[in-house]
């Protein structure tokens, strides 16, 4: 399985993604939209928009989800089975008041 994903570093949606592919165990290219124009680029061009986070599981993309949306599609078209494990975060939560002013602080190119 080949699965990218454009996430934010301090981010409840992005971290939500990142717990759904560790309560499955999943290996994920995780780029950071925030600290590297070109990624965030990159993004916008694959997605055809500009929110993340968007994930491409073998070659389908997901544009603007949660983690919920992610386990759901993968569930959905059988890339997973059901767990009973718990995520470690949120699944489906905006970020909270501390990482938006993480996200303040970064530089970020927009087109």
């Amino acid at each position: 399985m080949k699965v990218i994903a454009w996430l934010k570093p301090y981010c409840g949606w992005s971290n939500g993604v990142r717990a759904i592919f560790k309560k499955y165990n999943i290996e994920f290219d995780d780029r950071d939209i925030i600290n590297n124009p070109d990624i965030y680029a990159e993004m916008v061009e694959k997605s055809g928009q500009s929110l993340s986070p968007c994930v491409e599981i073998n070659g389908v993309m997901l544009a603007d989800v949660s983690g919920e949306e992610v386990e759901n599609y993968m569930l959905s078209n059988q890339i997973v089975e059901a767990s009973n494990a718990e995520a470690d975060v949120p699944t489906n939560a905006p970020c909270t008041d501390e990482e938006h002013e993480r996200m303040a602080s970064k530089t970020m190119r927009f087109f």
